[in-house]
């Protein structure tokens, strides 16, 4: 049996990739992205108010007559591509992907005017159109500063450069005299390029928040909503699965119950009856019996001992996830390794108990299943924690054709990791190797 609880070797100092941004370079481009958002949010913005409002007018002017109704899907699906575009350009600005909204379509083969009445019905059409009318009160404010920022910028750092090129007549007082710093060239120059270095220094903040204050009709309307959907149908899911895991657990928990222990039981009665009826008789044979009661009651302890650990292993409560783990590698039948964290065998580095019970699940019914159908000769088991996520990939070398179907072991490993709201994703081509991964959030 091999099993070790940190195999891995020592830590080598990878070269940097070329790819990775230094943090001026990262802020020199987020600086970019949001400059170019802004200033060419506005007009987008101001040709999408100008077309769907327009649009909207006609529509709505026209709904007495039968040209307002085409009219009126003709502008939410206006609506639906620039939204598609601001979607695309949110993501650049907010720097992680943003959800999609599922938009109904018409039913294969439906008529023109059921095609004309679908976006009518979808009330994320009408958000998409409410987007484009509203966007243009964020985008003219967060224009006009992130204009000036940049001109005050630009013109206040680069003053020393064309300042002899301007008028200076003596009747007008500039800011440097009515600031009491006289009205030599030095003076000017210098107040002119503390300005800039100001609107130069504060540039990145305050065009950061412009962005986002641009930004911020198209993350409630075009995504929010959305993203709401989104938490919704993944709880319902969750719940789904936790339901189901938790059935599956109880009728496998009263299989092994009834096949097992049950079964012990009802023999350990029938000896105990048995040798009291031989005791008169012959007491030889009743102790005989009693021998064969004390062993049937041994087997029953590990039986439920063994029970226990699949359920909730008393090691995994007082020692953690390495421990237990660890433990549950050495009772494999097949030569397993295993690699753990070091950080989750500190005390500090404990998990959550709920999270810490669905890895051991993981881990143990895969394990199970590697030595009941893979016909593996080695496993290996990997547990490692990545910022908020806790990571276990059970590998064998397996002949593969593993996969989630319902009705198959891995299928109630999914259902236990959806409930804690994580992934499991199975790689197990025809002829091996297989590779069962869940991640868990933390």
């Amino acid at each position: 049996m091999t099993t070790s609880t940190s195999a891995d070797p020592p830590p080598v100092a990878a070269p940097v990739p070329t790819g990775v941004l230094t943090p001026r370079a990262g802020m020199r481009r987020q600086l970019g992205t949001d400059t170019r958002y802004v200033l060419l949010g506005f007009p987008v913005a101001l040709a999408g108010f100008v077309v769907l409002f327009a649009g909207t007018l006609l529509g709505t002017g026209l709904l007495v007559t039968v040209l307002g109704l085409p009219i009126l899907a003709g502008t939410l699906q206006t609506a639906r591509k620039l939204a598609a575009v601001e979607r695309q350009r949110l993501e650049r600005v907010l720097g992680h992907p943003v959800v999609r909204p599922e938009y109904r379509e018409p039913a294969p083969g439906a008529g023109t005017w059921r095609r004309i009445l679908v976006p009518l019905g979808d009330p994320q059409y009408w958000l998409d159109l409410l987007h484009a009318l509203l966007k243009l009160l964020f985008a003219v404010p967060s224009f006009g500063v992130t204009l000036t920022w940049w001109a005050g910028a630009v013109v206040g750092t680069l003053y020393w450069a064309y300042d002899w090129a301007l008028p200076h007549p003596e009747e007008n007082e500039g800011l440097a005299e009515l600031l009491g710093l006289g009205t030599s060239p030095a003076a000017r120059i210098g107040l002119n390029t503390v300005i800039g270095v100001f609107f130069l220094l504060t540039l990145p903040l305050v065009v950061r928040g412009c962005a986002l204050l641009a930004a911020s009709p198209g993350r409630a309307l075009l995504t929010g909503v959305a993203e709401m959907r989104q938490r919704i149908t993944q709880l319902e899911e969750q719940k789904r699965a936790a339901a189901s895991a938790e059935a599956t657990a109880l009728r496998r928990l009263e299989r092994d119950i009834h096949d097992g222990p049950q079964q012990r039981l009802v023999r350990l009665a029938m000896d105990l009856s048995r040798a009291r009826h031989q005791l008169a008789s012959d007491p030889d044979a009743a102790g005989r019996t009693l021998d064969e009661a004390v062993t049937q009651t041994r087997e029953t302890l590990a039986e439920l001992r063994a029970l226990s650990r699949g359920i909730a292993p008393p090691i995994l409560v007082d020692r953690g996830l390495p421990s237990a783990l660890a433990a549950l590698a050495g009772r494999g039948l097949i030569p397993v390794e295993l690699r753990v964290d070091p950080e989750l065998a500190t005390p500090d580095g404990r998990l959550d108990p709920a999270v810490e019970s669905t890895a051991y699940f993981v881990v143990a019914e895969a394990l199970t299943n590697v030595a009941k159908h893979s016909g593996a000769t080695e496993c290996t088991v990997a547990v490692t924690r990545h910022g908020p996520t806790l990571t276990a990939a059970v590998t064998d070398d397996g002949h593969g054709g593993a996969h989630l179907a319902k009705g198959h072991g891995l299928a109630g490993i999914a259902d236990r990791v959806r409930a804690a709201g994580g992934r499991l994703d199975v790689v197990s081509p025809a002829g091996g190797p297989t590779e069962i991964r869940a991640e868990l959030p933390l």
